[in-house]
């Protein structure tokens, strides 16, 4: 492909190690809900979400119940395989919101790699920023609140959508919060009685960003401080 995508892992590549990509790379147009992969599934490509496009990795837990540990924007790439490719998916890869999708065959990735010292060294560092964000989530779920929690994946939310409206259903927070529908809905409804946030149909408002933001834990100022000081660059995926 000509031109780099709206990917910061991509973009922050030199330019001799994306001429390396280029070739390989296939933009694809995906819609929420889309599933890349199942748990269990092999996984043959890397996907890089470009501008608002998020993709949840969705882990299965007890009573048919799936549990969101980690989203992944622009910042980074899903599917990246820690040994010889291909490898298999431990959950469900699915996007939140929709958009535009790079695919690049992991097998080109590592021949690549095999070629650049220095793109080998990238793909590192972003994952061991990909750990840290792992690591943060089990922290939060351990330490903070639910009205921590859902502040901080709403607040999350709006950094990828660069807007008030996020398109989120009460269902959709619960799978990201481990909970059900109906304590994410009065979560909700605290936030709405507070007027800091409203709601639409599949959607929600954010009113007030500071007041939400002041309820949120620090989990996603302690994984993009992470992300500088590892990568030089900020990141606006949390785990």
């Amino acid at each position: 492909m000509t031109g780099q995508p709206q990917n910061d892992l991509l973009r922050q590549l030199n330019h001799q190690d994306f001429e390396l990509l280029a070739p390989h790379l296939q933009p694809i147009e995906v819609e929420a809900s889309h599933v890349l992969h199942h748990a269990g599934d092999d996984v043959a490509a890397v996907h890089f979400p470009c501008g608002p496009a998020l993709v949840s990795f969705a882990v299965p837990v007890e009573d048919d119940r799936e549990v969101e540990s980690l989203l992944v924007g622009r910042e980074g790439a899903v599917g990246i395989a820690a040994g010889p490719s291909p490898s298999l998916a431990y959950s469900r890869m699915v996007v939140k919101f929709g958009g535009t999708l790079v695919r690049l065959p992991l097998r080109a990735l590592e021949q690549a790699q095999q070629r650049s010292a220095t793109l080998q060294e990238a793909f590192a560092r972003y994952a061991d920023c990909q750990f840290a964000q792992l690591l943060q989530t089990a922290a939060c779920n351990a330490a903070h609140s639910i009205e921590q929690r859902a502040a901080k994946w709403i607040m999350s939310a709006q950094e990828h959508i660069g807007g008030a409206e996020i398109p989120l259903t009460h269902e959709q927070l619960a799978g990201m919060l481990g909970v059900s529908r109906s304590y994410a809905s009065r979560v909700i409804q605290m936030f709405k009685a507070r007027r800091i946030l409203a709601t639409r149909r599949g959607a929600i408002l954010i009113l007030d960003a500071a007041a939400l933001e002041a309820r949120a834990c620090c989990c996603n100022d302690w994984v993009k401080k992470h992300f500088h000081e590892v990568r030089g660059g900020a990141a606006t995926a949390e785990g």
